[in-house]
């Protein structure tokens, strides 16, 4: 079978596609950071190129392509009554217009189908989009299946279909169980089953630090559905189950981030919970490289955390506030962590930036920049708030002052902000 329109498949080829440098890193350690009954499950992971070293800054972006569960790729297959072994030749839809004649056929790859299922087609983790039912519906055999998935497919249906489907996470493959007389074909699950996608993680080393490395720091991902029912992520939950003595290789793409590589002659205020530390970690081990060999600028460093038990590098973090670390008095710089549970009042980050306050003042008047990352849910905004807050106080200035204030620092380029969901 040949499936032109099928999907952009290969990771080690077209390297320079969609203008993203690819490359192979293969697990060196899977280390967790947080203790065991925390709540949380944290992990450092560190990588080595095995193919051509990719140059990187501090502030970048890793994606990674996940693997799915074998079994369930199997499980998908064996539903779909698809040949496994069969052979299918994939070609690139975007490059097919403009390659020249004598390159046309260099970019089909004969490729078996249950290899092509299990890298480029999402149905172990991906909910599938309405028109999806709207399909099944015309391959049901079944009258009662038939008008189930009619109903999911009409207006009058949608309520039911989100509470069914994307609020569930309901996944392709449950979806095809839930509903056993549909059998599609294999040209029409290629177009419809949602494609495998990358992951996005912010790189928390720095490449001076740890040449022909890159390192992550990501949160096992796991939540209950208002049926009681347990999902975690897909690429999480892949990586933390990873031994780095199997010698896996992943494929992985690197671009740039929203976090700037700052240059050493600039003051830096960081505000990090949780894992908003990632790419901090990669910032203070490059500064303290700069600094050791000339004048760098000071950091303060505002993280939080619930308690003892998820503080993420804590002796990193202390290391560099002892002597002439970059967070000591000495060299100008500080450390402040904020625990949510470890006392009976909440004390968050804004708390312990309120109490610096006179400090982050004076940075600011120093030409600092500030570095935000961690939780797209209010903490951004909070984080702004109490920004307004302590330029409204420091330079006796109003709310909607404080706040223009703000807004011309972030056309300047010294407010950046990183936030992920």
């Amino acid at each position: 079978m040949q499936l032109e329109t099928a999907r952009s498949m290969s990771a080690g080829k077209l390297s320079n596609y969609n203008n993203k440098a690819v490359c192979f890193l293969k697990m060196i350690k899977n280390q967790p950071l947080t203790k065991s009954g925390s709540g949380k499950d944290v992990h450092h992971f560190e990588f080595e190129f095995v193919s051509a070293a990719i140059e990187y800054e501090v502030g970048d972006v890793l994606e990674i392509l996940p693997s799915q569960d074998p079994a369930a790729v199997d499980t998908f297959i064996q539903r779909c009554n698809l040949d496994p072994d069969a052979l299918i030749t994939v070609q690139h839809k975007e490059m097919k217009n403009y390659l020249p004649d004598i390159h046309k056929n260099t970019t089909e790859v004969p490729i078996k189908l249950r290899t092509f299922v299990e890298l480029t087609m999402d149905v172990t983790s991906a909910s599938p989009r309405r028109y999806f039912f709207e399909v099944m519906s015309y391959f049901a055999t079944a009258e009662h299946e038939k008008e189930r998935l009619q109903y999911f497919a009409s207006p009058e249906g949608r309520d039911d279909l989100y509470k069914y489907n994307q609020k569930e996470r309901r996944t392709v493959l449950e979806v095809l169980e839930d509903f056993p007389s549909v059998q599609m074909p294999i040209d029409w699950l290629v177009q419809l089953v949602p494609p495998l996608k990358t992951r996005a993680f912010s790189i928390s080393s720095s490449p001076l630090a740890h040449p022909n490395q890159v390192h992550l720091t990501v949160s096992v991902v796991s939540w209950t559905t208002p049926y009681k029912r347990k999902r975690t992520g897909l690429c999480s939950v892949w990586l933390a189950g990873l031994d780095p003595q199997q010698g896996i290789y992943i494929p992985a793409w690197f671009q740039k981030g929203s976090l700037p590589r700052p240059p050493p002659s600039v003051p830096l205020i960081l505000i990090g919970p949780g894992t908003g530390c990632a790419p901090f970690r990669g910032f203070v081990e490059e500064r303290a490289i700069q600094s050791s060999s000339g004048p760098a600028a000071p950091i303060i460093f505002f993280f939080g955390c619930r308690n003892e038990d998820d503080f993420l590098y804590r002796e990193l973090w202390l290391s560099h506030s002892l002597n002439d670390g970059v967070f000591s008095e000495a060299k100008g710089g500080g450390f402040y962590v904020a625990f949510s549970r470890k006392q009976p009042q909440k004390v968050y980050v804004q708390h312990k930036m309120l109490e610096q306050s006179q400090r982050i003042w004076n940075l600011l008047l120093s030409k600092a920049s500030i570095y935000v990352a961690g939780s797209a849910t209010k903490m951004p905004s909070d984080v702004w708030s109490t920004f307004e807050e302590i330029v409204s106080k420091e330079g006796e200035a109003s709310r909607d002052s404080a706040a223009n204030w703000l807004k011309a620092l972030q056309r300047a380029g010294r407010y950046h902000v990183e936030a992920w969901s």
